[in-house]
Order: C-alpha cells, then structure tokens, then sequence
C-alpha cells in the first residue's frame, strides 16, 4: 500500500522556469517507490513565467488540489506592471538609478511581507489543510520553498497536527544574494533570521540542495538535514544535429551581477586575434537578460555575435543545450553564491557537451564538475586560464574532435534522487 505524501508547493504548471522542475521530477517517480503524492498548489498564482508544455507531464493519476492565493504584485501591477513582473522574478535593478517607485516597491516587499510576498496564503491554507490532512489520514507533508512562507504553513500544521514535516530548501533564506538588496530594517532582518530558525528547529528532517547550504544549517539546527540535488532526466538524452557554428550557450536568465566581465574580455580578445574565431563564433543566450549584461556586451563588441533568443519552453532550452558546441554557466561572484548549484547544471551534464562553468571560489558546482570530469570551472581572477582553455576547444572544434568525457552522471539522474526522498519518507 503506498503512504500518502502531501506536497505543499507555490511553483506548479503552468508556472515556468527552474523553480519548478525539482517537484514535477520528484512527483513522477515517487509512485515508483510506494509513496502517493498529493499536491497543494495556488490556483490563481501570479508566476512571471508561465510554460503551458510542463502541464503535459503531469500524470492524470497525481491529485493536485488548488487553493486561491491573493498577492500584492498584482495590486502593484495597477502602478507598474513591468516593474511589479521584474521585482517578483527576483531582478533588482542595480545597474540603473532606481525609480521612486522601484525603492518604494522594495522598502515594502523587504519590510511588510515577511519572509516573502506570499505569506497572505499562510493561514487560509493552513485552516484549509487542518482539514483536509485529517480527512484524508495523510500522516506526512513536505513544504519546497522558495518562497519560503510556504515553510510557515508547514510549520504551522506541525504544531497543530500529529504528522511528519520534511521541509526542502531549493535555495538558502537569508543568505541568498538577494536578500541584501531589499532595503530591509532592523526589525524585518532579525524576523527573517527569527523564522529561519524557528522553521529549521521545528521540522522533523531538512532537505537542501547543496553541501555549503547544508554547512550553513548545521549552525542553525539540530535536526537530520539531508542533501538532495537537483538532477536531470532522460528525456534530455535525444540525439541532434551539432551547431554548425563554434556555439556557446548559456541557458537561463543573465541579470544583475551574473554579467562576467571576465568572459567578454576573453571572447573580444580571441575574436581580434584568432583566425577563424571570427567567423566561427556565436554566443547564444536563452533565457531573460538583463540591460546591464546586454550593455557590458555591446561595449565589447559582441553584438554581432550574439543569438538573444530569449525564453523559450523547457524543451526547447533542452534543444538548445544538445546542439551547442560548448554550454556557459555563470554564478554570481560572492559568497553567498558558493551554495546555489543552478538546476541547469545537470541537464547540461546528461546534455554531454563540454561545460565553461565561471563563479565564486569553492563553489559547490566546481565539485561536480571537476568530479563528473564534465568541463572545466574557472574563478574571477582566472582569465587566462579561461581563454587557454576556450581556445583549446575552439582547435579542437576546427578539428571535429570537440567532445565530453562526461562520467559518474547516474547519481544525478531524477529517479536515483527520488529514491534518497522516498527512503527520507
């Protein structure tokens, strides 16, 4: 008989992105291994990025109840629709003097919607699922965040009901990069840290997706923490044509301080002196990018080599990931950044295409990559050993020898990691 698992989760289909990838996985597998998701999600969410094809793979099988949600974004979208769309997909313009409108947006979303904008569904859910939980004899719940007042209504049936929390952390609370940035006071930051602890300290086991997160926690917590990564599945494994071009793709968004100059520089300098770089290279950027990072490119001459195509379906990302000659990944250069290893990263892997990975100093994905002998990782300061290398690749690209000895991979797969979540069951 399978055990009945509630899933309490803000990201859902249609919602787009990388936020949802880890749950629709998780919940396409968990079946395999005798446990019975049942997913709560908002029914009226305001996602600022949408992707209808994710609906289709969800199994018809799967319970999936819906609950409205009522969020401040969509009043702030009767001021600024643009704006309002930016600040909740997590872009703080920094690069530009910011509007009166933007401070006044940020003071408010920082200081009065703690932990996030999504905490008005915190207790209506909550009465809701007391409810429904006792009804339905689940004796199990997991809450996923961000954002992470979802952890609150986790925490909140805990106190009230006789069941088992798991709660699982994709990103970090109050060291993600980000949260500096929100203009928050005194009082707002002590709260965050107040309900980071109190969610860490009341949940029967903790899930994270990174060993550094995990590091961090054991300061906050006594409770079992778990590392589960994110993964790929085997849908991304087709075979296609290469890129006729010497192709270097970055897949997701590129804003705020994910702009490396470090990169531009290299590609300008390989452009003006190698042979044939010139008319080889092609620089594909899928996903959102910022002004800034658009701005940094042009003042390196790069436009001419850039294919903007903007966002597209999750597997049309993965198209563009088998075809590309190399795959880009950036992280931000701090050290709150040493944490996040980006969802992409493994579908990059199984893509088994040679990886330029740029980011923070022991960082999470440089382990990976150095241990799955999937491409190559490259600090900051590091941009001669970066052009070195992107040359090295480039000659062999000339020579139809361009390759990934990718190896180690079936750790990363989606039912491998579901099977760690269905024993932490």
């Amino acid at each position: 008989m399978r055990k009945k698992v509630l899933i309490i989760a803000y990201y859902w289909p249609p919602a787009g992105g990388p936020g949802v990838q880890r749950w629709l996985k998780f919940v396409k597998y968990l079946p395999d291994f005798d446990v019975e998701p049942i997913l709560f999600v908002p029914e009226n969410a305001n996602y600022p990025i949408t992707d209808s094809s994710l609906e289709k793979e969800v199994s018809s099988d799967i319970e999936v109840v819906k609950f409205p949600i009522n969020e401040p974004y969509k009043l702030a979208q009767l001021f600024s629709k643009k704006k309002a769309n930016t600040i909740s997909r997590g872009i703080i313009n920094e690069h530009k003097k910011q509007s009166l409108l933007e401070k006044v947006m940020l003071f408010i979303r920082g200081n009065f919607f703690i932990p996030d904008a999504r905490v008005g569904w915190v207790k209506p859910s909550v009465s809701y699922l007391s409810k429904f939980i006792s009804k339905n004899n689940i004796k199990t719940i997991i809450t996923t965040g961000p954002p992470h007042s979802v952890h609150l209504i986790g925490m909140a049936l805990k106190k009230k009901l006789d069941i088992t929390w798991l709660t699982d952390f994709r990103d970090p609370w109050t060291t993600i990069g980000y949260h500096k940035k929100l203009k928050l006071t005194n009082a707002a930051r002590k709260k965050h840290k107040k309900l980071e602890k109190a969610v860490l300290n009341s949940a029967d086991t903790v899930i994270v997706t990174s060993y550094t997160t995990k590091k961090e926690f054991l300061n906050i917590t006594y409770k079992p923490i778990a590392v589960i990564t994110n993964g790929y599945d085997e849908e991304i494994s087709q075979k296609v044509t290469l890129d006729e071009k010497f192709t270097l793709s970055h897949i997701g968004s590129l804003l705020s301080k994910r702009n490396p100059q470090i990169l531009w520089k290299v590609l300008s300098e390989l452009i003006q002196k190698e042979g044939d770089f010139k008319k080889d290279f092609q620089l594909n950027l899928v996903g959102y990018v910022g002004d800034n990072v658009l701005d940094s490119i042009e003042n390196s001459s790069l436009t001419d080599y850039i294919n903007k195509v903007g966002y597209v379906s999750h597997k049309e990302s993965v198209m563009y990931q088998l075809k590309s000659q190399l795959l880009l990944l950036i992280e931000i250069n701090s050290e709150e950044t040493k944490s996040i290893i980006p969802g992409k990263l493994f579908e990059y892997l199984i893509a088994k295409r040679p990886i330029i990975a740029i980011g923070p100093i022991h960082s999470d994905i440089e382990n990976i990559i150095d241990a799955t002998n999937s491409g190559y990782y490259f600090e900051y300061s590091q941009e001669l050993q970066l052009k070195r290398q992107i040359l090295a690749y480039y000659r062999a690209y000339k020579s139809n020898t361009l390759k990934s000895d990718a190896e180690n991979l079936e750790q990363y797969h989606r039912k491998s990691l579901t099977k760690q979540l269905s024993q932490l069951i």
